[in-house]
């Protein structure tokens, strides 16, 4: 076997690989044989079809078979003898033919592109970054105070709707002179009138008893299209060419009372005597709350940080070949507009990935398995104590060791933790200056990063 590189330019190069007939000939009558012991031919009994007749019949592909696990064991061979950082896997080049003759094997010559990683050389920005943080003001602590209420609220049946109550009722589709259309959609819902943002529907829809009937705009009855779309069990089209009114008929009316602001409260919330007044109950909802916010001003962070580097970075890439290896290693043909559509996003998730290895690769970072299990049990807890419940030691234990069976969740989780470690390292070099926001003022400068 012999295996050259033509560097073409930094980030592409050609590997020639020329095969004798000793590389594979050996492997390939062992494989032919022992595909005669499997192969079954009318008018033979189970491994004992003539050898030349399974060779003129499967002989081609089982040399194509194993002259492939030549090749690749030869190609990962080079790029590991040679130390080659890599992008994608090495593509044949579909332009040359193959020397060589399938009929009569003995010497071939393969042709194998292969897309080089660049050089990254991390530069910080020089000028201090703005980091968004959320200002937990009184409005936020009141309005999570209120929540907690309602969460932790009794559920009551009033003989009339109010417009903070939920209303379950029957939607009927209605044709342009409002009869029920035939065949229409006939769906059971769940409406929360304090959610509602048409001030005229809010109004109708007050004072309703079981039974009573309205005819509806299903516009106004929903929080946009993704809500209306579940609410219909329709798809996103759908809901954008629903025309006309529905009728609508209360099969029930819902009252949620708020919980008192007391200890009751304060112990189903933090358990058992670790808060007693509304005082401390505020308190540790403010430290929740900077804690929450202070993990989403982090992400948000992490986010711009990136972007910045790979914009000031922007290492280069070898963009043809990586076209031609997504097209070539996805299960479905992709055409080459659906390509180029799709390329830039990738490019660019792939450009933050060589600048964090660069990042791991200069200060030796490294994600040990108690690290991996330590962040599954976090998250575990996190997603519990959302609905307020609790988790032991054990039972802890035992889920933790349930997610860590999972090979790819816990390769994701190692992904994040060196990405977090990458933050942290970059955050520690960087100069970075915090600015306090409003939570609204919060949120729409996160949605405006993402458009």
């Amino acid at each position: 076997m012999e295996i050259s590189q033509q560097n073409i330019d930094e980030l592409n190069a050609v590997l020639t690989l020329k095969l004798s007939k000793e590389d594979y000939f050996d492997k390939y009558e062992s494989a032919l044989k022992q595909y005669r012991k499997q192969v079954n031919m009318p008018g033979f009994r189970a491994g004992h079809v003539p050898l030349g007749l399974v060779k003129k019949q499967y002989g081609k592909s089982i040399l194509a078979d194993e002259i492939n696990k030549v090749i690749n064991e030869s190609l990962n061979n080079h790029i590991v003898d040679n130390k080659l950082k890599v992008l994608g896997n090495p593509l044949p080049k579909v332009t040359e033919t193959v020397e060589g003759d399938w009929d009569n094997p003995d010497a071939f010559t393969f042709e194998y592109e292969i897309g080089l990683s660049p050089e990254v050389e991390i530069k910080l920005p020089k000028k201090a970054m703005e980091m968004a943080v959320v200002d937990v003001d009184d409005k936020l602590i009141d309005q999570q105070v209120e929540d907690m209420a309602r969460r932790f609220g009794k559920m009551s049946t009033p003989e009339s709707s109010a417009d903070k109550d939920m209303i379950m009722a029957t939607l009927v589709q209605l044709d342009d002179k409002d009869e029920i259309l035939e065949g229409g959609i006939m769906k059971d819902v769940t409406i929360s009138l304090e959610f509602l943002e048409d001030k005229k529907t809010i109004k109708d829809l007050t004072g309703l008893k079981s039974g009573m009937t309205r005819v509806v705009n299903p516009h106004h009855i929903s929080r946009g299209h993704d809500d209306l779309g579940r609410m219909l069990d329709i798809n996103h089209d759908e809901v954008h060419d629903l025309k006309g009114n529905f009728k609508l008929t209360v099969n029930d009316v819902k009252r949620m009372t708020p919980a008192e602001i007391n200890e009751e409260l304060f112990n189903k919330v933090f358990g058992e005597g670790n808060v007693k007044t509304e005082t401390e109950f505020r308190e540790r909802i403010k430290a929740d709350l900077d804690k929450m916010f202070r993990n989403d001003a982090e992400r948000f962070f992490k986010k711009q940080l990136a972007d910045k580097l790979i914009e000031d970075l922007n290492p280069p890439l070898p963009d043809d070949f990586l076209k031609r290896w997504i097209a070539a290693a996805n299960e479905k043909p992709l055409t080459p507009e659906q390509i180029e559509a799709e390329y830039p996003s990738y490019a660019e998730s792939l450009k933050w990935q060589l600048i964090q290895n660069r990042v791991i690769e200069e200060n030796e970072l490294d994600v040990k398995p108690e690290e991996v299990v330590q962040h599954v049990k976090e998250m575990i807890t996190q997603q519990y104590a959302q609905y307020g419940m609790p988790l032991d030691e054990e039972q802890l234990n035992t889920m933790a060791a349930n997610a860590m069976t999972n090979r790819e969740e816990s390769q994701r989780v190692a992904e994040m933790i060196y990405e977090n470690k990458v933050v942290d390292t970059l955050k520690e070099k960087t100069k970075i200056k915090e600015k306090a926001f409003s939570y609204d003022d919060f949120l729409k400068l996160v949605q405006s990063a993402s458009n």
